[in-house]
Order: structure tokens, then sequence, then C-alpha cells
């Protein structure tokens, strides 16, 4: 089941984010750029930062240190105005092997997901598909309710970005 995807007629490469279990979230889109580039968006923490954290949102990441190797780690910092404190998401890499596959834990809570981002080559083009598993439905749920509905958003910024390396 289908549970958000971009509702724009031009928009050529729609981001589709789908529920495919209790506990599972898939994310695809084709991107308009070479793999090893997307690649690098994915792991060069100063292109991450600029595309990750949906504008709309009104929240900024301040700190992006990833070491992204197998048993590698990452440590983001967000802020938005009206908090006083900032957000930290971190995890370990559990396997990363370039241009082809991503898996990270997400260890700031007993409810964070294991994301799984592989990168596949379609001519000039790169499908990447981004797989979550959740612990539990609750957990999914919330994500849903959350984080999952900037993912288009996300997606688009990446393709302002690749756009412009490419």
């Amino acid at each position: 089941m289908s549970v958000q995807s971009e509702n724009s007629a031009v928009a050529t490469n729609p981001t589709a984010v789908e529920r495919k279990s209790d506990r599972e979230l898939l994310v695809t889109r084709t991107f308009d750029a070479p793999l090893h580039i997307v690649f690098e968006a994915w792991s060069t923490p100063e292109l991450f930062k600029s595309w990750w954290v949906p504008k709309s949102v009104g929240m900024s990441l301040v700190s992006c240190d990833m070491d992204i190797r197998t048993g590698g780690s990452y440590r983001l910092q967000f802020r938005h105005p009206s908090f006083e404190q900032p957000m930290t998401f971190f995890g370990t890499y559990q396997e990363v092997t370039p241009n082809k596959r991503m898996v990270w834990t997400n260890e700031e809570s007993d409810d964070g997901a294991v994301t799984t981002v592989t990168f596949e080559a379609h001519g000039d083009k790169t499908r990447v598909t981004l797989h979550e598993l959740y612990p539990t439905t609750a957990a999914l749920e919330e994500a849903l309710a959350g984080s999952a509905e900037g993912l288009p958003e996300q997606f688009a910024q990446l393709d302002a970005l690749l756009a412009r390396r490419s």
C-alpha cells in the first residue's frame, strides 16, 4: 500500500514511499545523476548536510559526523528555533559497500530502525532504494506520522544538489 508520493505531474522522478509490512518502510527514487555522484552525496558529510533535512520543517543540521565504513558510526545533531535543546541521532554503519549499499542502525531510542540504502546504476541515472525495518509496528507508525512525511522533499533536495554537481 502506498503511503505517500510526490503529487507533481511534472515530477519526472517521483519519490515513492510505501509501507511494505507492519514494520517496514520502502522509499524509492531514480535520480538523473551517475551512481558515483549519488553515492558521494550520501557519504560526504558536507554534501549530506546540504540536503538531508527538509527545508519546510525549519530545522537545520548543525553537526554531521560520519565515519562511513563498516563498523564506523554517525552522529547528527539537529536544531529547531522553537526547541531549547538540539536533537541528536546516532548509530553504527553495519555495512558499507561503496557505490552499492549502506546499512546503518538508528540507536537514539529503542524504536530506532535499521536503514538499508541501495544504489543501482541505470545508464546515467541512479535508482536509490531506502528500506527501514522498525522493531515494532508502533515505531513504524510514529515514523510515518513524523519524519517519513519529509522523505519526498528530502529526495527532491538531493535531486537539486545532484543537478548542480552532474
